[in-house]
């Protein structure tokens, strides 16, 4: 039987591995349109136009999530035990305590972020603690605390300005070729096509690596945050809970959607392999057996 601490390391090298494919891709878009325009100078603009949008959205990455949940300061008297359970938590973790925010939402969720530890907020909805037993609810902010502590933040944004670069490559090359750039008449007809269909296929490629390693770092939350409360199944109980409400939250975003514990958009349909893989979050059955069928 796999422990926490093996599920936690396969998790890592898993997000790493698909990390690297990410650059592998990058890399090959790249050297897709130096080789057809034979000028660097367009990739230098893209890289630094993404970098200078996603680091920005990095930086202010909590201030973002927050506004676009509605998410409120949770009142220290009014949500005391709340707060005394993110404080033990975070003790325990190393961490500083984070800020806490409460969504008024039915919705059973929560999601963590931040730029860094010193920097974090957490934010669950009023939906979560009226759904989870004590217990439970520890499962869930272990498992947030968890993603501020694996610094998944920084791994996604990573993910995110990846995305951004070969999205905007992608838009130039065909705007340009759209409108005869570099004299695309008397290029090989073969070349192009395959040019264009390699720069078209690339985003697609990109979201669905970037929407994996989303749901790798959701296992490794939940493995981390179970080691952390050394109670799994209060994590696996409260996700049984958690993944059986279907409705969407008010105000879900596709923005912060690989944020939250819970895919904001309601319950998956059981067995859409196509919806799986272009979901944010991995199946609730299979983030339980992963939980059930660990020890510590």
């Amino acid at each position: 039987m796999a422990s926490l601490y093996t599920q936690q390391g396969k998790n890592v090298f898993r997000t790493w591995m698909l990390m690297g494919i990410f650059l592998v891709l990058v890399i090959a878009v790249g050297f897709v349109m130096s080789q057809y325009y034979g000028n660097p100078g367009i990739l230098y603009i893209a890289v630094a136009f993404s970098l200078v949008m996603n680091v920005s959205a990095y930086w202010f990455s909590d201030k973002v999530a927050i506004a676009s949940a509605g998410a409120k300061p949770a009142d220290e008297k009014e949500y005391i035990e709340l707060h005394r359970i993110v404080e033990n938590l975070a003790i325990t973790a190393g961490l500083p305590k984070p800020r806490v925010y409460i969504i008024n939402d039915a919705q059973p969720n929560a999601f963590a972020s931040g730029r860094d530890a010193k920097h974090a907020v957490i934010a669950v909805t009023t939906g979560l603690l009226a759904t989870l037993d004590r217990s439970e609810l520890e499962g869930v902010l272990s498992h947030e605390l968890s993603h501020v502590g694996n610094r998944d933040i920084l791994v996604m944004t990573v993910a995110v300005v990846l995305v951004g670069f070969i999205s905007i490559i992608a838009d130039i090359f065909l705007r340009m070729s759209f409108h005869g750039g570099n004299d695309r008449d008397n290029k090989n007809p073969l070349i192009l096509i395959g040019t264009i269909a390699a720069i078209v296929l690339a985003p697609i490629a990109a979201q669905l690596i970037q929407l994996a390693i989303s749901r790798k770092r959701e296992f490794l939350a939940d493995a981390s945050g179970a080691l952390l409360t050394r109670y799994p199944d209060a994590l696996a109980s409260a996700l049984a809970k958690i993944g059986s409400y279907p409705t969407p939250m008010q105000r879900a975003s596709t923005a912060t959607a690989h944020l939250f514990i819970s895919n904001p958009f309601g319950a998956q349909k059981a067995g859409a392999f196509v919806a799986k893989l272009f979901s944010t979050h991995p199946p609730m059955g299979e983030r339980i057996a992963a939980l059930k069928g660990m020890d510590i």
